[in-house]
């Protein structure tokens, strides 16, 4: 009798895959090219924590943008000002923006649906204002030049020097990324989703649930901010508009809302568009534009979103109302 083969899960194959990607890439990799990936390890952060908020929690908020420039200029400050090492200077980052984010949240408390994605609309657009009008912080229009960051006594002066923290910060982020949405608190996230007065019902604080997910959201974008920091010398207000906002939302709603692994493919396959579209900002906008008509109109769930809704494994009182509400885990 012959005992069943355990099948390798796709995921860890596509997992290998692009680890081997990114170890073999600085053997043989341009500076460019170590740039492009350096970027697209940005935008995988970004891609996760507006997955955590819109895909986990369903709040539509639109001020990830705004919370990724505060995590650079924070960053990009401390390590101009005080040179500590640049874990600390990230760590800032995060923290402001998460701080930043659960006040925010708040709007979550009293708005929805498309008041809610005009009000944190308007909160990212303020503080591009922001960006541009405080000139003596951010340089305002001028832009602000960055120092090199530190680390054990290595200065980062280089794409190839930044690259292995870069990947290891991104890696990281996805290892917590998954471990929330298959925790107590992914389970809670995901009952508030689906209905805030049934998730009360079984014990979920709905309040907490939303604020928190605007925090941690926003740390993700704060650490994704302070990781362009490692690879960049000069930012400007300009590359943290609306656009950004719609090429993030536009990675997590193609990749598949609720779904992570959608949320790192539609990350990667974007940033390259992105790039590849960088002299053509207009064909940029209208190919945003149409790409997410069309999914909206024609396949609203996304390309990497599982077919089938799984039960979360229960994990107490917030995870059994998830499961009751048919929460899906990524």
């Amino acid at each position: 009798m012959t005992t069943p083969t355990r099948r390798f899960p796709l995921d860890a194959w596509a997992l290998a895959a692009l680890a081997v990607v990114l170890g073999a890439i600085p053997f043989f990799a341009s500076g460019y090219v170590l740039y492009v990936v350096n970027l697209l390890m940005v935008f995988v952060i970004l891609a996760l924590g507006m997955h955590v908020v819109i895909g986990e929690a369903g709040q539509f908020a639109l001020s990830h943008t705004a919370f990724y420039g505060i995590g650079i200029y924070v960053a990009g400050l401390i390590n101009t000002h005080w040179h500590p090492p640049f874990v600390l200077s990230i760590l800032a980052g995060g923290l402001v923006a998460a701080a930043l984010g659960y006040v925010i949240g708040l709007l979550a408390l009293r708005m929805r649906d498309i008041y809610l994605a005009l009000a944190t609309f308007a909160f990212g657009e303020a503080m591009q204002w922001v960006f541009l009008n405080w000139e003596s912080v951010t340089g305002g229009s001028n832009g602000m030049r960055m120092q090199p960051a530190q680390m054990l006594g290595l200065t980062l002066t280089n794409d190839l020097q930044a690259y292995p923290f870069v990947v290891g910060i991104a890696a990281l982020m996805l290892g917590v990324t998954v471990w929330l949405s298959r925790s107590q608190f992914g389970s809670a996230l995901r009952a508030v989703r689906e209905s805030d007065v049934a998730a009360m019902a079984m014990g979920i604080d709905a309040r907490a649930m939303k604020q928190s997910a605007f925090a941690v959201s926003a740390a993700f974008a704060g650490i994704a901010g302070g990781t362009y920091t490692l690879f960049i010398s000069f930012i400007h207000p300009e590359s943290l508009g609306f656009q950004t906002t719609i090429l993030i939302l536009t990675m997590v709603v193609v990749g598949g809302i609720g779904s992570v692994r959608g949320a790192v493919a539609g990350a990667l396959a974007f940033g390259i568009i992105s790039e590849m579209l960088r002299q053509a900002l207009s064909i940029q906008e209208i190919l945003y534009g149409a790409i997410l008509l069309g999914f909206m109109m024609f396949k609203p769930r996304g390309l990497f979103a599982d077919a089938k809704k799984r039960i979360a494994r229960p994990h107490g009182q917030a995870a059994a109302g998830a499961a009751a509400l048919k929460g899906r885990a990524a």
